[in-house]
């Protein structure tokens, strides 16, 4: 397999990296198999954590469940499925630190839902934790809490986790490991090239995903993964999809070959105030803009003024998330508001000398100020 050298590049480039294991990458007929596939994943991990801190995100709590109750069919009662989990994670972390300590260290479980990385002080928790394990030279293992969670369960298999996490720790590349050897192009209902490196997410990438009938190509599978892709290109850090079914591959990804498919940051790293807006927070409201607050906010970078606001939505305080929609209602930016809903509907349209008039006090030029605004990637 030929070198390419912006793989090369960008491994050469990364000190820190999550990786992210499927479910189906674990499964298997026996405690046996199970055992060895865990066993030649961690030999692997043992190999990346020579050259990198690696935070190793993994499914199969269900999958290994199943296998402890002899369950031949994965339930779809969620209660069950949350039972399963908690049968299984006890056994999936006993194979993992047995694995770890043939190499010399051990590894650390957490359990997150995603209340837990988008509540504050929560997600400050977490991140400090997570620090303080790599620290320690402690692999931290992680896995969504599927004991408490639902939609986590139903959907993503920790693709969209796995992001999440590489954000909060600022990781410079995220691994997912698959079933299969990359992103392809569809034609006419049929795969056919397989897309060596994408810079943009574009609309015909979202098609692509949309289904050919495969699981994997349906919601949980590259779907996932492209939702995945975008949180890491827009926060400025790399994300690659390749084949685990041999997880020799993490050599082949080591060594910069041209496998899978490659999703290449072309921005700049997003500031962690901008992080947190962007990818942490739940928006209580929207402000509907016009065509030129459009214009101001995407293309020139400009704060957005209450000149620019055609409607507002829902209720909210000052200091809140917000999200600024375009007037054909797409999302394209979140930001820290500078007035209440109420004032807004207030001063929308207007100008500072009319909203300092109208509101009798000293007011801000800015519905939101472009420091506390982040545009948001199409699609979302």
């Amino acid at each position: 397999m030929k070198i390419d050298q912006t793989r090369k590049q960008i491994i050469d480039g990364t000190e820190l990296l999550v990786l992210k294991v499927g479910s189906r990458l674990l499964a298997a007929d026996d405690s046996d198999a199970r055992r060895q596939r865990i066993e030649q994943l961690i030999g692997q991990v043992a190999k990346l954590r020579e050259r990198f801190e690696v935070v190793l995100v993994s499914s199969g709590a269900i999958g290994a469940g199943m296998a402890m109750t002899d369950a031949v069919k994965r339930p779809v009662d969620v209660a069950r499925l949350q039972g399963l989990a908690a049968i299984g994670q006890s056994r999936l972390m006993s194979l993992y630190e047995n694995a770890c300590q043939q190499h010399g260290f051990h590894c650390g479980q957490l359990l997150l839902s995603r209340d837990d990385v988008k509540e504050r002080n929560r997600h400050l928790n977490v991140r400090n934790c997570l620090r303080a394990l790599l620290t320690d030279n402690v692999l931290p293992i992680i896995n969504e809490n599927d004991t408490v969670s639902v939609d986590e369960i139903r959907f993503g298999d920790n693709d969209l986790l796995a992001a999440l996490v590489a954000t909060m720790l600022r990781a410079d590349l995220t691994i997912l490991l698959t079933t299969v050897d990359g992103f392809y192009r569809r034609t006419d209902g049929e795969l056919t090239e397989r897309l060596s490196v994408i810079d943009e997410i574009t609309d015909e990438i979202r098609d692509m995903a949309q289904g050919t009938g495969d699981q994997l190509y349906s919601t949980g599978g590259m779907i996932s993964k492209l939702n995945a892709a975008e949180i890491t290109l827009a926060a400025g850090e790399h994300l690659w999809i390749a084949d685990g079914t041999d997880f020799a591959v993490l050599d082949s990804i080591l060594a910069g070959e041209d496998i899978g498919s490659l999703f290449r940051t072309t921005r700049p790293r997003m500031s962690g105030s901008k992080r947190w807006l962007a990818f942490f927070t739940e928006s209580t409201g929207e402000l509907i803009v016009d065509e030129g607050a459009v214009k101001a906010v995407c293309e020139d970078g400009r704060s957005l003024l209450p000149s620019g606001l055609i409607r507002v939505e829902g209720e909210f305080g000052k200091g809140d998330t917000v999200a600024v929609c375009a007037p054909d209602g797409r999302r394209i930016a979140l930001g820290m508001t500078n007035y209440t809903a109420a004032e807004l509907n207030q001063i929308k349209g207007l100008r500072s000398p009319q909203i300092h008039e109208l509101l009798h006090r000293d007011a801000y030029e800015e519905a939101i100020h472009r420091d506390n605004m982040v545009l948001v990637p199409a699609g979302q």
